[in-house]
């Protein structure tokens, strides 16, 4: 299936948001929030497209049936006009399979597989469970590669085995080793996006097709033009909006877990995307003050 805003070099767009789920007060999925989040994301905060139940998304706390509601809500709201990458990955091969067959169905443009966590596998395992869940449709699939969280880094040798499989055409990287991976993308046709926030600029420099961000849900405009404003020459007007934004990166992402804080700035911003789910807890009154503070710092407009 064909992506609506992805290109060669930047196979699923180059402004993608891994967006957080709206829940109403009561921890239900609330659907049509997810619309609006979608709808405000995309028309608003110019994402070419979004990421739906990835981590942010809080995907380890909802159940198949729901990420299957959630992203046919989203591909119903803006699939014409985004990119619409649906999380697919699990620890269990099979449930990834599953998963990833029940995304191409509902409609998504490509998946997203994050390493298997926990139970640690060799990097055989890692090359035959990505590849096993490539072969299982025809959707194109973004890599995430994420050890803080998975215990588990994609080694070079394994990226430049499955950059052959005619599939896997990207990575999301929050290892952090531009070196590596910058290897990588000479030697293979893989696209790199920064999944950390806090070094989108530098990923630019290094060769990335764009970001998978958080702190996107309020300043996606801003790293949208951060990506203009480099790949068409202006370095320094790049550097400008990635300095002015340093305040916003520190209170979403160091505050507190990333979900809990763009639910809280959206809050902010007169956008509730309700409660998180446990094991996650939401944002205290102080945490909120703080990030209150970072965001104006940041030059983010809050509602009245």
């Amino acid at each position: 299936m064909a992506s609506p805003t992805g290109t060669s070099d930047a196979p699923f767009g180059r402004m993608l948001t891994a967006m957080v789920t709206p829940f109403t007060a009561d921890g239900a999925v609330d659907l049509e929030g997810v619309q609006r989040l979608a709808t405000y994301l995309v028309d608003e905060q110019q994402n070419d497209g979004l990421v739906v139940s990835g981590t942010t998304g809080e995907a380890p706390t909802t159940t198949d049936a729901e990420k299957n509601e959630i992203l046919r809500a989203v591909v119903e709201a803006v699939g014409d006009r985004a990119t619409v990458v649906a999380g697919a990955g699990t620890n269990d091969t099979r449930h990834s399979v599953e998963l990833a067959k029940a995304a191409e169905s509902a409609g998504a443009h490509g998946l997203l597989v994050v390493t298997p966590y926990y139970n640690k596998p060799p990097q055989e395992g890692l090359y035959r469970h990505f590849t096993a869940v490539a072969d299982a449709t025809g959707l194109p699939v973004m890599l995430y590669d994420i050890p803080a969280r998975t215990g588990m880094a994609i080694k070079t040798e394994t990226l430049l085995r499955l950059g052959a499989h005619p599939r896997i055409v990207a990575v999301k990287d929050a290892k952090g080793d531009l070196f590596a991976s910058s290897q990588v993308m000479a030697s293979t046709g893989l696209a790199f996006y920064s999944g950390d926030d806090a070094v989108n600029l530098p990923w630019l420099a290094s060769g990335a097709a764009g970001f998978v961000s958080v702190v996107s849900h309020v300043v996606g405009a801003d790293l949208a033009t951060m990506i203009h404003m480099y790949t068409s020459g202006h370095v320094e007007e790049a550097r400008a909006v990635n300095q002015r934004l340093l305040p916003v990166v520190t209170g979403i992402m160091t505050r507190a877990q990333g979900a809990i804080m763009a639910k809280a700035a959206l809050g902010l911003l007169g956008r509730s995307a309700g409660p998180v789910r446990l094991p996650l807890v939401d944002a205290t009154r102080d945490q909120i003050a703080v990030l209150r503070e970072d965001l104006v710092a940041g030059g983010v407009k809050l509602s009245d």
